[in-house]
């Protein structure tokens, strides 16, 4: 019995972290070094991190899609001979 508890518990907290980490990586954050250190805090406490991401992720995390600005610059693209 305590022995299949505590399988539970660690598959659980392998799929918390692996879920976590997927996340982050996939996620735009508003200051592009958050991502880092939220990677930093769920590699190092994978349990603690984990549910501390989960928790403030909306206070970080930018729903805004992606734009596309190219920025061509017709110098830049001469080929000089």
């Amino acid at each position: 019995m305590e022995l299949t508890l505590i399988i539970g518990f660690v598959i659980l907290t392998m799929v918390l972290w692996f879920w976590a980490i997927i996340d982050i990586t996939s996620s735009r954050f508003k200051k592009p070094h958050m991502n880092t250190i939220w990677f930093l805090a769920v590699l190092f406490f994978p349990v603690l991190g984990s549910i501390m991401y989960f928790q403030l992720r909306k206070n970080y995390v930018t729903k805004e899609p992606r734009k596309f600005q190219p920025n061509f610059n017709r110098r830049e693209l001469k080929i000089t001979e």
